[in-house]
């Protein structure tokens, strides 16, 4: 075996047994399976060893594959970070956000300019993207999750727990009928999350023994898209609160039935414990915690001077 090993070659097996599969690994490093493929064959036979197998689940590591790759996943994964800390100190004052395209459009966005008035040195760049970013392999600084918190590796910083509430357009609720209790919902087409589990879960919160309709109905794996077809008025939409804020505001859409139910879920800032303390990071931190103060503050005396104020928004 020669002094030297193709870099190369050791960063396509790294990547094939990481990600499970050659076509994962090309797509990783934009090459084409085959070339991937041609790469951990010339490192094999470097080695004089078989690394990796293939079957019809994708690829599986041999006795000698699983000696190798340990060291060469650190070895990778410290390059990597290195580079990303060099491309912080070249990119000092400009911050890449990774978060959902729903929480992007109704959260974030529309209160960016303020975080931009208070710190116009600062190049915000937001990443909408239904993918969970790799904090240590992306450039991201800092990714907003919805999720249960737990996030090995990176500092998860809770944020606020959303409530499902549903949602409905006017002119599909007029030609219907009543909407007293939770129950009533099943009478209307219902829109599905991506799981067809929140309509069920709503309704047993609620005291209601679900049936089949519970779970029918067009599935979509975003609010926004959710949100979109309670508006043409396909159904009735169990939606995140914060996301239906604008369109109810607007008159797009009512609450069917005032049940607001909290979801397990929350949502979450995630960084590098290590890069909390860059002022970009620590600016934008602060300044997500005051927004979500300023707001649970407003809520609370909305609530306490105007009993609607959940149907009809901020």
């Amino acid at each position: 075996m020669g002094a030297v090993l193709p870099l190369l070659a050791l960063r396509a097996f790294t990547e094939t047994t990481r990600l499970g599969s050659l076509k994962s690994a090309a797509e990783r490093m934009g090459v084409t399976p085959g070339a991937i493929s041609q790469q951990i064959r010339l490192l094999e036979d470097r080695l004089g060893v078989t690394l990796l197998t293939r079957n019809r689940y994708g690829v599986q590591l041999t006795e000698a594959g699983e000696s190798l790759y340990p060291g060469l996943s650190r070895g990778f994964g410290q390059i990597e970070s290195a580079l990303l800390d060099l491309e912080v100190l070249t990119r000092a004052n400009s911050l890449n956000i990774s978060t959902q395209s729903s929480f992007a459009s109704s959260w974030l966005v529309p209160r960016l300019a303020d975080f931009n008035a208070l710190h116009p040195d600062i190049d915000v760049r937001v990443q909408s993207t239904a993918e969970l970013a790799d904090l240590h392999r992306d450039p991201v600084d800092i990714a907003l999750r919805h999720g249960l918190g737990d996030y090995p590796g990176v500092e998860s910083i809770p944020l606020f727990a959303p409530v499902l509430l549903p949602v409905a357009s006017p002119g599909l609720l007029a030609c219907g009928p009543a909407l007293d209790e939770p129950q009533d919902c099943l009478h209307y087409p219902l829109l599905q999350d991506a799981d067809r589990a929140d309509w069920t879960l709503w309704l047993q919160a609620h005291g209601v023994e679900p049936d089949l309709r519970s779970r029918r109905g067009p599935s979509f794996d975003e609010d926004l898209l959710l949100l979109r077809a309670a508006v043409s008025s396909q159904g009735i939409a169990l939606v995140q609160a914060q996301h239906a804020e604008e369109d109810i505001r607007h008159g797009r859409l009512v609450v069917a039935v005032d049940r607001p139910w909290p979801s397990r879920f929350a949502y979450y800032l995630v960084a590098r414990k290590e890069k909390l303390g860059q002022p970009p990071i620590r600016a934008f931190v602060d300044w997500v915690r005051g927004q979500i103060e300023s707001g649970a503050s407003s809520s609370r005396h909305a609530s306490e001077s105007d009993p609607k104020y959940v149907l009809e928004g901020r």
